[in-house]
């Protein structure tokens, strides 16, 4: 930090302007990324998924409310755990705000884990998160969708996840993926990402990706993230 090049207004201005040139490019990808996803083909859903939540029971299709897209966020937390993860829970922190404004788009948001719902329901209410959180422990949505392993698949380090098969330490990794229905009901699978894939809703990382130290994890990961409630300052 006081090793840094300290220039004059003018020479900060004419260097502000070269690393613009770049962000306007990187914008411009962004937006031709996202309409490539858009244009990606789709599956029909046929399974009929049965989650267990606050109201209790609800398909695939009720988890859209009113609303003609879904986003599920894939949280790792498994049957047993004492606590969901503490990294899933660094981006879950940034779900309640979007609420009304996801809506007001035509999407529905949820959060979905394997662990069963009366174990979620704690640690949801210590975090103080209102968002909508649904239990898949009685069903396969999280194998299907690639998030969730067997045991025989990890022994065998032959798990496929974010698009390739390999080793895999753990039976639950994270993940975002989205679904659309449409007017006579039918559900399509129009997307999934993992892994770093997930940066892109983490409005914290975006802002520190502004300030001088960045993400300041120096390829360690993300070594300093706690619970928000057990941060020292």
């Amino acid at each position: 930090m006081t090793k840094h090049k300290v220039v004059s207004r003018e020479h900060w201005i004419a260097a502000r302007k070269r690393l613009l040139v770049n962000e306007k490019k990187f914008t411009h990808l962004r937006d031709r990324l996202a309409e490539e996803r858009r244009k990606l083909p789709w599956v029909k859903v046929d399974e009929n998924y049965v989650f267990e939540g606050p109201n209790g029971r609800e398909t695939l299709a009720q988890l859209f409310g009113k609303k003609s897209q879904l986003i599920v966020y894939h949280f790792m937390f498994g049957p047993g755990w004492k606590e969901g993860c503490p990294h899933c829970s660094f981006w879950a922190d940034h779900y309640d705000g979007m609420q009304p404004h996801l809506k007001a788009r035509d999407v529905s948001f949820v959060v979905i884990s394997r662990a069963p719902w009366p174990e979620i329901k704690p640690f949801k209410k210590r975090m103080g998160w209102s968002f909508k959180w649904m239990s898949s422990n009685r069903n396969d949505f999280n194998y299907d969708y690639h998030v969730s392993f067997r045991p025989e698949d990890i022994q065998r380090k032959r798990v496929f996840y974010n698009y390739v098969t390999g080793p895999m330490p753990m039976t639950d990794r994270e993940g975002i993926s989205v679904f659309v229905k449409d007017k006579k009901g039918n559900i399509f699978h129009t997307y999934s990402t993992f892994a770093r894939g997930i940066d892109i809703v983490n409005t914290t990382y975006h802002f520190l990706d502004l300030v001088p130290k960045g993400r300041d994890e120096h390829g360690r990961g993300q070594f300093w993230v706690r619970y928000h409630d057990r941060y020292s300052s």
